[in-house]
């Protein structure tokens, strides 16, 4: 085993054995919730619901069924592993908040790793994008704090949503996923919550968790509003937001108007690859609406454009506080439609590449579905860590393909032997293993009759 040890050399912080006993450091700290004397503690039954989403199995129960004890407690330094029914009664009574500083322990290893200055953005910048989705639905199953929807039939559904925040950028895969923050319920109210609400108590929480960070927070059209622009100046988050037509009448008529006074600029270059002319028009300190004429903001907006019929293949436009020149607006350009990143890297992965995102593993009384949305975001950047950073991770990845094969292959290994560590279940996998007969446990008194061999 020495010999393949030295083989990939592994970051101390920032391969899967190091990012769990980060975790377990911080769920050790989280206090234990109002239980008397608790069988399994709140560290061992947290760590439990992330090896479910580290080992991408499709439920509790199957978690349950065919988890390997010694393996569950030495790969995720687990003291007493929980049944799944242990497990859903703990965790339902957890503050989800106390599962924030995961996130940010995890991102300062990033920091100090030098991860993090792949994602920088206009060379100083970080681009955050947020955007809610839907994670649990149902008619039958609820809790006090579910979204409630009723149909035009008289149906009744309930759901969790969250709003996702996620550090991207135009050239990489990998995302960096930050905390979400719960669109649900809030105590004493009987509305639904809304994006714009989670928005408005995620900024504050995004700012104190990064204090330092240059943070340029990219969304669709919904959120080019006065009151999230002055949300978003108030937390000292600058921004890159959709702007449509239909919604932002008034500023796209200044638009047209500024082109038709010579006050708009605009860039062009041909793309030889696609035969299509693109396109940037600039407009500089325009009012963002009629009813907000002191909120000022920078216009620019990107087009794609068939040269032989002159139409329009794409149009995107953006309205947003940093400086636009020449110089820059092609990458600006490219930052605004990274937002895409968080739901084609973030959620769709989530949903299609083995973390049965929007499976119920368990609903709960109070928090459980939230806890447990937030393990699997864990869980998530964990993995994206390893991407980012552990070379035996990628080589794992590549020789398998996709990451459904490589889960799958875990998970077989992982129930069948006897493991000492996450490096040992990667190189397993990686370089292969000595094959011998299986070691049978035969009942108690009787004796094993050798198997005949051919010898021809």
């Amino acid at each position: 085993m020495d010999g393949i040890i030295d083989r990939i050399k592994l970051r101390t912080h920032l391969c899967a054995d190091g990012l769990i006993r980060t975790l377990r450091s911080r769920f050790e700290r989280i206090p234990e919730p109002s239980r008397q004397q608790p069988q399994i503690p709140l560290a061992d039954a947290l760590m439990s619901g992330f090896a479910v989403h580290s080992l991408k199995c499709p439920s509790l129960l199957d978690f349950d069924r065919h988890r390997n004890e010694g393996n569950l407690c030495r790969l995720f330094l687990i003291d007493r592993v929980p049944s799944d029914s242990q497990m859903r009664d703990i965790l339902d009574e957890l503050d989800p908040e106390e599962l924030r500083p995961a996130f940010t322990d995890i991102f300062r290893h990033l920091q100090r790793g030098g991860a993090i200055r792949r994602f920088q953005f206009l060379k100083t910048y970080y681009l955050v994008a947020l955007d809610g989705t839907q994670y649990f639905e149902s008619d039958k199953i609820h809790c006090p704090s579910c979204l409630v929807k009723i149909h035009q039939n008289g149906k009744v559904s309930y759901s969790h949503q969250m709003l996702g925040a996620a550090i991207v950028h135009p050239d990489l895969r990998e995302v960096i996923p930050l905390c979400p923050e719960p669109i649900v319920k809030q105590d004493g109210t009987v509305k639904n919550d809304c994006e714009r609400n989670a928005a408005k108590r995620m900024l504050p929480k995004l700012r104190r968790d990064h204090p330092h960070l240059e943070i340029v927070i990219i969304e669709d059209g919904l959120a080019s509003n006065a009151p999230h622009i002055r949300d978003l100046q108030d937390n000292r988050f600058h921004y890159i937001l959709g702007a449509k037509p239909g919604d932002h009448a008034y500023l796209f008529e200044e638009i047209e108007r500024r082109k038709q006074t010579g006050q708009a600029e605009a860039v062009s270059r041909s793309d030889p690859k696609t035969g299509r002319l693109q396109v940037c028009w600039m407009a500089l300190d325009v009012p963002l609406n009629e009813s907000n004429l002191d909120l000022r903001v920078n216009f620019f907006d990107y087009a794609e454009i068939d040269m032989t019929s002159g139409e329009y293949i794409k149009h995107f436009s953006w309205v947003t506080d940093l400086p636009l020149d020449k110089r820059n607006v092609w990458e600006m350009a490219r930052g605004g439609r990274a937002r895409w990143k968080i739901e084609n890297e973030t959620f769709n992965t989530l949903k299609n590449q083995g973390y049965h995102y929007e499976h119920n593993f368990g609903h709960g009384n109070k928090n459980l579905s939230v806890v447990i949305a937030l393990l699997m975001m864990l869980a998530f950047l964990v993995d994206q860590a390893q991407q980012l950073c552990c070379r035996l991770f990628q080589a794992t990845w590549k020789k398998f393909g996709s990451k459904r094969s490589l889960w799958e292959s875990m998970r077989g290994r992982f129930e069948v032997f006897e493991l000492c560590s996450m490096q040992q279940l990667f190189e397993s996998l990686l370089y292969g293993f000595a094959r011998a007969p299986p070691p049978i446990k035969y009942p108690s008194g009787t004796r094993p009759v050798p198997a005949a061999i051919d010898s021809s």
